[in-house]
């Protein structure tokens, strides 16, 4: 396992909705994504995915480029205006575990006992949940069925 480094920007102005976009030309390991909050909560602006980076404090220049990616793709953000229009409310950085060789989603039997590993997603986590719990589940009710028939 190895930190994957995330950086974002949350901002009151508001977006419409949410935008995205893959790569950048500031380099490989960053990407755009403007993603508003419900209940007036502010904009989330990102961001990067920095693979073996253990760095937990915000990079101020990575944060500029990330205002500046948002306003270029989404100018009402700021009715037209450059980054010093926006009202930063916070500077996130988050490292999420990642399994080198991808996410483990599988069971093995340790000692006897069944085990349903479902871990190393990384950054997306949140996205893949949904399909990587019920692939979980599954192996669960594998592993059970092994076991009743037993």
């Amino acid at each position: 396992m190895v930190p994957a480094r995330g950086q974002t920007v949350l901002v009151r102005n508001e977006a419409i909705g949410i935008v995205g976009g893959s790569g950048t030309d500031d380099g490989d390991d960053e990407v755009c994504y403007i993603i508003p909050r419900a209940a007036g909560g502010g904009t989330i602006l990102g961001g990067c995915y920095q693979e073996g980076n253990w760095d937990s404090q915000f990079d101020p220049n990575l944060a500029n480029r990330i205002m500046k990616r948002a306003v270029e793709l989404c100018p009402s953000l700021t009715d037209g205006k450059d980054i010093e229009h926006l009202s930063i409310i916070r500077h996130g950085v988050g490292l999420r575990p990642v399994r080198i060789g991808g996410t483990r989603l599988e069971k093995e039997k340790i000692n006897g006992v069944w085990v349903v590993h479902n871990y190393g997603h990384g950054g997306y986590g949140y996205q893949s949940s949904y399909g990587c719990s019920q692939a979980a589940v599954k192996l669960v009710a594998e592993a059970l069925a092994v076991r009743a028939r037993l």
